[in-house]
């Protein structure tokens, strides 16, 4: 594991330099070939839009956590989801390029949503401050994907499974992080043959 500085990457992204944070990313790339990592996986959704830079000089394979996500929605059947982080993820491509290439349809939140969600994301969650009016935005906002005609959500952050699950979601979840964490145990443990 290795894990530069979210400041480095957030100066980066506040300034919109995705190839900064890729080469943020390829340093630790690198740094993980050279003690022997087989594989990467980075449990952050929204700097996998930096990847495009960086991709054919990463020393090793990198799992990408849309991709994952992708797959386990077509397993499970869903058809059109709606896709949740921060500002930055959901005005991406990220998801919606995996998705499409199965495809599968997707929504985005409203741009004032995307704001206020990202806000919740950076400014309560990140820090630990779960505010019961962000939770029921939350909620709000993956009502209206489903009033769009989602039929799942992408819970596309590390952060929003801690207040959002499928317990209080009036749409099935598909955690991200959780999701890249079991494909991550897959690759490094494959079952015996």
């Amino acid at each position: 594991m290795h894990t530069p500085s979210f400041a480095r990457y957030d100066e980066c992204m506040e300034r919109d330099d995705w190839r900064g944070v890729g080469q943020i990313m390829l340093e630790s790339a690198n740094k993980l070939a050279q003690v022997g990592a087989d594989f990467l996986i980075c449990p952050d959704n929204t700097i996998h839009q930096a990847l495009p830079f960086i991709e054919e000089r990463l020393p090793m394979p990198w799992l990408h956590i849309a991709e994952i996500v992708a797959a386990e929605a077509e397993a499970r059947g869903f058809r059109r989801l709606g896709i949740t982080g921060t500002r930055w993820l959901v005005n991406s491509d990220v998801y919606p390029a995996k998705l499409s290439a199965r495809g599968l349809a997707y929504e985005r939140p409203s741009a004032e949503e995307r704001e206020e969600v990202s806000r919740i994301i950076m400014d309560e969650l990140v820090y630990g401050i779960f505010k019961p009016e962000g939770v029921v935005y939350l909620q709000s906002v993956i009502d209206g994907l489903k009033n769009a005609g989602c039929d799942a959500v992408v819970l596309g952050c590390t952060e929003i499974p801690l207040v959002i699950s499928d317990s209080n979601s009036s749409l099935p979840t598909l955690d991200s992080t959780r999701l890249l964490a079991h494909a991550a145990l897959r690759r490094a443990a494959p079952p015996p043959s």
